[in-house]
């Protein structure tokens, strides 16, 4: 999966932008690279404790707990980047308020999606300790996120690096859990026929996390990493609809669905209404001078790139014969494992999923056709 990951951090930002961009804007802030490959660690390190949390404790139970990175991204981003610093109290209500209601939503969800504990009782607190750790690394992972944008830089060109730090960190525990190279390869082999589907995964997963990316840059931490935890709506209707997952339960788990799925979406509405005020940008652009001064970048551009404006695209070098051919290489990794996939025995509601996929195709037009309109993606 990592790896679906690693290839399309490169070849989005290839296809949208460019290397001549992506290498123009790395070159510019040079001391972001460090960041970059610090959050793609901190990633891989937390995606990592999840699979624990999980064995141990269940996803009901986990899953809720490692969502509290809602509200650590809430408050780095007041300490750090003074987001909702000169914000009225009618804000700062809607912003908390409804991080609290989506985490409130994740808990109600998580606790109907099973009713049955697989944990072992000694393994108890060390899997909610992993799923805590995870939600706590995840939350922090944010802070060089938003240190990129405040000083101009394009979420494309951060994501490039970040993936460094992914598929390093993640080959690392990897080699080390399985006990060796050798094993691991070995293992990777036998689930060959599964492969293309578990690459295919990473591969969308980093188009909806360019989103997130550029929440985190236009409408801050505190507000873009809540709203995207809205993600688990997603999943369960995937898991409802399509797999059948609640089929034969009863009325009280149906009645914690809605009740948890409408909790999220009042939160959500919450805090996409929470408009930040005049104090609040007198208080953001302080951030970025901050950031200037420290790094001696040009103020000018960073506040430029904070409205959407690019500069940089009228200065970067023309495309270059190898953006084709990083293009063409990652299309030629998908025809060769697709070469010996397998469908997996899986039951699925075929119109539910025909549904879903294109109400996710429709969001993906039309919200990417905003984004560029109003920020050429920049």
């Amino acid at each position: 999966m990592v790896t679906g990951v690693f290839v399309a951090r490169w070849t989005l930002p290839t296809a949208i932008k460019g290397t001549g961009y992506v290498f123009r804007d790395l070159g510019e802030k040079p001391h972001l690279v460090v960041w970059a490959v610090l959050a793609g660690a901190l990633w891989a390190v937390a995606n990592t404790l999840t699979v624990f949390a999980i064995r141990d404790v269940g996803l009901s139970i986990a899953f809720p707990l490692w969502n509290i990175n809602s509200l650590i991204g809430v408050f780095w981003g007041w300490f750090f980047f003074r987001e909702l610093r000169g914000a009225g109290l009618k804000d700062w209500a809607k912003v908390l308020g409804g991080a609290l209601a989506i985490v409130a939503g994740a808990v109600l969800l998580g606790y109907a999606s099973s009713h049955q504990s697989t944990s072992v009782p000694q393994r108890s607190f060390a899997g909610m300790a992993a799923a805590v750790s995870a939600g706590l690394l995840w939350g922090t992972m944010y802070i060089p996120y938003r240190k990129a944008y405040v000083s101009g830089m394009n979420p494309l060109s951060f994501v490039t690096v970040f993936t460094v730090g992914e598929l390093a960190t993640m080959t690392t525990l990897a080699v080390v859990f399985r006990g060796g190279l050798g094993p691991l390869l070995e293992e990777v082999q036998r689930a060959r026929p599964a492969l293309f589907w578990l690459f295919l995964g990473g591969f969308f997963w980093v188009i909806g996390d360019l989103f997130q990316q550029y929440a985190a840059k236009y409408i801050g931490i505190g507000r873009g990493i809540p709203l995207s935890n809205t993600n688990q709506l997603w999943g369960l209707a995937w898991g409802v609809l399509v797999f059948g997952e609640l089929s034969g339960q009863g009325s009280g788990t149906r009645t914690l669905v809605v009740a948890g799925s409408l909790v999220m979406i009042l939160g959500a509405l919450a805090i996409s209404t929470a408009v930040a005020p005049a104090g609040e940008w007198h208080s953001g652009r302080a951030a970025v001078a901050r950031e200037c001064e420290r790094y001696g970048l040009d103020l000018q551009r960073a506040e430029s790139a904070q409205l959407g404006q690019d500069p940089l695209s009228r200065e970067a070098p023309a495309r270059r014969w190898w953006d084709a051919l990083i293009v063409a290489a990652a299309s030629g990794i998908f025809l060769w494992l697709a070469s010996s996939v397998k469908r997996p025995p899986i039951v699925l509601n075929a119109k539910w999923s025909a549904a879903l996929a294109l109400a996710m195709v429709a969001l993906l037009v039309g919200c990417g056709r905003l984004l560029w309109r109003r920020t050429r993606f920049s």
